[in-house]
């Protein structure tokens, strides 16, 4: 969270800049990229907590625990996310705008997604429309559905059904590998073979089950990767 804190603390000091319309202490080629910078930053954090149609003190705490904000920055910070809070109507183009300025540094749009993950939890669950809300901007800062899935464990730990789990593979693992933790996982769970080490006919269904779970895991796996790959050709 140190990039973020540091961006956020930079944005904010812009923020000041923008509700009070000090403009004169910032070059003429700086002043509408540094103050849109920052109320974009602010605009994510709001939205981000309205996504889910309601707007908690945890989020809002939340919004304060990674928004570093010098005290003199406080009440114009304030009334920026109190504005942006009211819908989540534009935040595309917001992210789209810090998209842009980095472009060429996705170490820092991974620190703002970090961010943005930070306040979606704080009221202990993240719903369909906050991960919906999350995924969208993942897609317009550029990251892949893998990069994303990764970005989301590191916050909250992996799914039960996430497919790297199932297979008992990690997310950086290559192709040739995964195909080959694949096969030999198949091979192990397969219900003939289950059944000849002695598995109850009963359960056959369960053995059933869980053949039809790892053929699953691996095709969504191939899948996404094929969609990544074509995102990036």
């Amino acid at each position: 969270m140190g990039m973020w804190r540091k961006l956020i603390d930079i944005a904010a000091r812009a923020a000041e800049l923008l509700v009070e319309r000090k403009m004169d202490g910032l070059p003429p080629d700086r002043r509408i990229d540094d103050a849109s910078f920052a109320a974009a930053l602010i605009a994510l954090s709001a939205k981000m907590a309205k996504a889910d149609g309601l707007v908690t003190s945890d989020e809002i705490h939340a919004f304060h625990q990674i928004f570093v904000v010098p005290p003199e920055a406080e009440k114009d910070v304030a009334k920026l996310f109190n504005m942006f809070r009211e819908t989540t109507l534009g935040y595309r183009s917001y992210a789209q705008r810090i998209a842009r300025k980095f472009r060429n540094c996705p170490f820092v749009l991974e620190d703002v997604l970090d961010g943005l993950f930070h306040i979606a939890k704080a009221d202990g669950v993240i719903t369909p429309e906050e991960e919906e809300f999350l995924q969208t901007i993942s897609k317009i800062f550029g990251f892949s559905t893998l990069e994303y899935r990764r970005i989301r464990a590191s916050r909250l730990g992996r799914e039960p059904d996430d497919p790297y789990l199932i297979l008992g593979v990690e997310e950086s693992i290559s192709d040739d590998d995964l195909k080959t933790a694949y096969r030999r996982m198949a091979s192990n769970n397969h219900p003939d073979r289950v059944l000849a080490r002695g598995l109850p006919v009963e359960l056959q269904n369960l053995a059933n089950a869980k053949m039809a779970m790892i053929n699953l895991a691996y095709s969504k796996i191939v899948s996404e990767r094929t969609q990544d790959n074509n995102l990036v050709h």
